[in-house]
């Protein structure tokens, strides 16, 4: 059995394999299924300073190889997750990431300063649209970037900041640049693709929301790229995502760079599927002689 531990910003994972924010809600569901301190880390669903009932239904559809949703970031609110749900994960001992998201910089603040020292990492949801600035996400300029990581990190004294990227950007280095000049202390990345899912029989979007992010293992090339990209374009740690369904899905993330990786989509087609992926990573090291998961990090050779 080869060594899965790995440290980011001076905090232990028992393993790479991180749930991704959205499709694990807090945890308590998985947890009825296999006990979830097996597994690497949390990202929890988004949270924000009010509780929000999320957008209109249907708010999920099926494309080819991947899936599309406008959940709209329904969740308790900060308060209600330090009441109801904090304790449980820090019962089982895994890494808690409390993914949080804004309306205003002042709003990212808030939840920064609330929960600091509560979680051992907050990280940043940026593609959310700021309403002071005409709605413009707050992830797709590199100055905004910059100023809500500024904002957070400010707000925070002990806990470590990542910052979640949008692929929906003209140039992901620049924007990963930007979250570290920033004050970031890693990266995550990707968020979710934009896409469209039409009915054809009525003319109409299948979501509500008209279009929707989209997930699924048919992103994971792109996911790939633009995390190999953004290692080579910053000196923090990144964690890659996108598309990953099997342990070869996360050697391959973490060739490219990445020193973790978070699973979000597999999580809806095979509710088993991040302890399959710890179980099947294992295997791949194993069988290739590896004894430490940290020694295939960045490895990756490029033709030519």
């Amino acid at each position: 059995m080869a060594e899965l531990s790995v440290e980011i910003c001076g905090v232990r994972f028992k393993n790479p394999v991180i749930a991704a924010s959205g499709t694990y809600g807090f945890g308590r569901e998985f947890n009825e299924i296999y006990d979830i301190a097996l597994i690497g880390g949390i990202s929890t669903k988004g949270l924000t300073l009010e509780p929000r009932l999320g957008n209109p239904v249907p708010r999920i559809a099926e494309g080819d190889g991947v899936i599309l949703n406008a959940v709209g970031l329904q969740n308790p609110g900060v308060e209600k997750f330090i009441e109801n749900d904090l304790g449980f994960l820090k019962s089982k001992g895994v890494v808690i990431i409390a993914n949080i998201a804004g309306k205003t910089l002042e709003d990212y603040g808030k939840i920064c300063a609330r929960l600091d020292g509560l979680v051992d990492f907050v990280e940043l949801n940026i593609s959310c649209p700021n309403v002071k600035a005409g709605g413009m996400a707050f992830g797709i300029k590199p100055e905004s970037i910059k100023e809500v990581t500024a904002v957070s990190k400010k707000s925070l004294k002990k806990t470590p900041l990542m910052v979640k990227l949008s692929p929906n950007v003209e140039s992901i280095t620049v924007n990963a640049r930007a979250a570290e000049s920033g004050g970031a202390d890693c990266i995550s990345l990707i968020n979710t693709l934009t896409g469209m899912v039409i009915d054809i029989e009525r003319r109409k979007p299948v979501i509500a929301n008209n279009t929707g992010g989209v997930s699924g293992a048919g992103i994971k090339p792109v996911a790939l790229k633009m995390v190999y990209e953004a290692v080579r374009a910053v000196k923090i740690p990144v964690i890659g995502m996108g598309g990953i369904t099997c342990g070869e899905d996360a050697v391959a993330f973490m060739m490219a760079g990445a020193k973790a990786v978070q699973v979000g989509t597999a999580n809806f087609t095979n509710a088993n599927a991040i302890p399959e992926i710890i179980s099947q990573l294992n295997v791949w090291l194993d069988k290739h002689g590896i004894t430490d998961v940290n020694e295939i990090v960045d490895t990756l050779s490029l033709n030519g």
